[in-house]
C-alpha cells in the first residue's frame, strides 16, 4: 500500500467530502499516522471508510466521524480536553496535536497500556491517560473540551458539570437505528445548548446501561 497516496485519499475523499474545512484538523489527520494506531491485521484499513476491530468488542471510528468530531469541538492551542474512551489512541494522539493537554480515559487497562507506547513512539508527551469507568466517575476538574468516542442511549445532562463555561461537549445520543453526534456548549453555570450535527451509529458506552450515574 502507498501510505501516503492513501492518506491523501482518506482526507480528500471522504474526510473534506464530509465537510470537514477546518485546516488545523486537516493538518494534524494528516501528520497523526493513523497507520500506527491501527491492529496490525487491520493495518491494510488503515485509510479505508470503516470502522475497525480493536478488541473487547470496540471499533475505531470512520475517518469522517473522526474529522466532524474534531473540528466541532474547535479546540485550542490553550484547551485542556477530556476524552472518555482512549480506544486505539488515534483520536487521542489527533487532540493532543491541538490542545494544550488531554487527559484520556478507558474502561480497558490494555488500550490504556496500548496507547501510553503508541503515544510514545509518536513523541506525544501532553496526554494522561487513566484506567477509569467513566460511567462511575470523571477526573476532576473542569475542561474546555470532551470528546466522548461511543455512544450515550440517553443524554446525561451532568456530562456538562465537567465542562468550563464556554466548554464543547461532542457526544453520540440514542440507541439504533436512530443515533445523533450533538455539540453541546456550556454557556454558564445553569444554561448549555445542544445542537444536532449528523447521524451516525456508535457502539455504546460500556457499563452506561447499567451504571447511569456521573460522579463529579
Amino acid at each position: 500500500m502507498d501510505t501516503e497516496f492513501a492518506r491523501r485519499q482518506m482526507l480528500v475523499q471522504q474526510v473534506r467530502a464530509w465537510d470537514v474545512h477546518d485546516l488545523h484538523v486537516l493538518d494534524v489527520m494528516s501528520d497523526v499516522p493513523r497507520e500506527n494506531f491501527v491492529p496490525e491485521s487491520f493495518r491494510h484499513l488503515a485509510f479505508a471508510e470503516t470502522e475497525i476491530p480493536i478488541g473487547h468488542g470496540q471499533k475505531m471510528m470512520m475517518p469522517i466521524v473522526e474529522g466532524r468530531m474534531l473540528q466541532s469541538l474547535a479546540v485550542a492551542a490553550s484547551d485542556e480536553v477530556l476524552e472518555i474512551g482512549t480506544g486505539s489512541a488515534y483520536i487521542t494522539a489527533c487532540l493532543a496535536r491541538l490542545a494544550a493537554s488531554v487527559h484520556s480515559v478507558d474502561t480497558y487497562g490494555d488500550f490504556v497500556s496500548a496507547a501510553a507506547g503508541k503515544l510514545q513512539d509518536s513523541g506525544i508527551t501532553n496526554v494522561q491517560l487513566s484506567r477509569m469507568d467513566a460511567c462511575e466517575e470523571l477526573p476532576s476538574g473542569a475542561f474546555d473540551a470532551i470528546a466522548v468516542t461511543a455512544s450515550l442511549p440517553r443524554f446525561d445532562p451532568r456530562l456538562v458539570s465537567a465542562l468550563r463555561p464556554g466548554g464543547r461537549l461532542f457526544v453520540v445520543v440514542g440507541e439504533p437505528p436512530v443515533q445523533e453526534a450533538r455539540l453541546v456548549v456550556r454557556q454558564d453555570d445553569s444554561e448549555w445548548t445542544s445542537k444536532v450535527l449528523f447521524e451516525t451509529r456508535l457502539a455504546p458506552l460500556v457499563n452506561f446501561p447499567v451504571h447511569n450515574k456521573f460522579r463529579f
